[in-house]
């Protein structure tokens, strides 16, 4: 069985983060039509991921750790990623 793209970022930042909260979101019908738009679909998400590792992290530095975890994707299956760090409280 095939994985599909959200699936594989999904398995990625897992390894990478072991998150406490992580969800991928499939963007690219809002994309259809324009030049990064793939003709199969895909290549736009957005990841909303909480992980201990972000505590202290500027959005920056937080951004530049999730695209080296994702770099196998890029750009034939992420061709534009928006991302969400939410605060991360041990609980």
């Amino acid at each position: 069985m095939s994985i599909n793209t959200s699936q594989h970022i999904h398995a990625l930042l897992t390894e990478a983060f072991a998150p406490a909260a992580l969800s991928i979101e499939d963007d690219s019908a809002r994309h259809a039509g324009h030049a990064g738009a793939r003709a199969h679909g895909g290549g736009h998400f957005t990841v909303h991921i909480c992980a201990a590792i972000f505590a202290g992290k500027s959005r920056i530095q937080s951004h530049r750790l999730i695209h080296q975890a994702l770099a196998p994707l890029f750009p034939h299956a992420i061709h534009a990623l928006s991302i969400e760090v939410l605060p991360y409280t041990q609980q």
